[in-house]
């Protein structure tokens, strides 16, 4: 199985017009995702390599049956992309858009809790989500990642994310899903998330977590880990040697006092009994070992 997305979703991608839109739409294509639809306000009528294009995602919905949404969208305005998924009845969301002002994320993730429970976010500020072989939703490169599973990844950083699914490629070690979460300040799905999807999917059986400094999402995962998952987590947090009061390339990657060291996140998840790894690398090998032992 998966989480959250398989070979039946269907996509609409908002901003398909668009240049990065239209890149990673044709590419999740390619790779097999089905990509029904596109939007883009006044361009109804038009389609991209035979995608349909639709003014709103109520009338792609419609026509198409589509039932997960990429957002491709400019930060100005991408905030506006997602809730109209939602109100359009999409119940799965991506957004990759870097740059969404903290205060416009807080107001959208707390308009879909309120007034849309049933749609849920992924991102901003993320590469997607990868189902190897059944769906691919953002700009995850597919070539590196083994279907099969049995492991589940995620991870706030775009760049491990890609790295944890090549170092599992190259040990032979397949993914059931892989969801980058994105190191915004406030993430529509976070880590406690992505562990009680993976807990409860019977072909995960084993879960990789990637974190990094800033925030506290990871001693909240570890909490959960503690007391709610009973598969093995190989984690690895970046940035232990990240100056307090430094950003380190997320708007979420900062340390602020004692708050959100990586030593801090690491001794939480050891304590929760999680095999806590130095990097990447380190990371697929006891995965590898882990796996090898099922």
């Amino acid at each position: 199985m998966s989480i959250f997305v398989d070979e039946n979703t269907r996509v609409v991608v908002q901003g398909l017009t668009g240049g990065q839109g239209r890149f990673h739409g044709l590419r999740n294509r390619a790779y097999g995702t089905q990509v029904v639809a596109g939007v883009t306000p006044g361009k109804g009528g038009q389609d991209v390599e035979g995608i349909p294009i639709f003014d709103t995602v109520a009338e792609a919905v419609a026509a198409t049956g589509a039932n997960a949404s990429f957002v491709s969208v400019p930060p100005r305005g991408a905030p506006a992309a997602i809730l109209e998924a939602a109100v359009a009845g999409i119940p799965f969301v991506v957004c990759i858009t870097e740059g969404i002002p903290a205060h416009d994320e807080a107001r959208v993730y707390n308009t879909l809790v309120g007034s849309h429970p049933g749609t849920r976010l992924l991102g901003p500020n993320c590469p997607g989500i990868i189902s190897p072989g059944k769906c691919n939703i953002g700009i995850t490169a597919g070539e590196i990642a083994l279907p099969g599973g049995p492991v589940g990844i995620v991870s706030r950083s775009g760049t491990l994310t890609y790295q944890a699914l090549y170092e599992l490629k190259q040990l032979g070690v397949g993914v059931t899903t892989c969801a980058g979460i994105g190191g915004d300040p406030v993430p529509g799905t976070n880590f406690v998330d992505c562990l009680a999807a993976f807990q409860a999917d019977p072909d995960t059986r084993a879960i990789a977590l990637f974190g990094e400094i800033g925030g506290s999402e990871e001693e909240k995962a570890a909490d959960f880990i503690a007391k709610e998952v009973d598969k093995p987590v190989v984690a690895y947090i970046a940035g232990v040697t990240a100056p307090a009061g430094k950003k380190m390339g997320h708007a979420g990657a900062i340390i602020s006092g004692s708050q959100g060291t990586a030593q801090a996140k690491m001794s939480a998840l050891a304590d929760a009994g999680v095999h806590v790894v130095n990097n990447p690398t380190e990371a697929g090998e006891k995965m590898a070992e882990i796996v090898a032992a099922l």
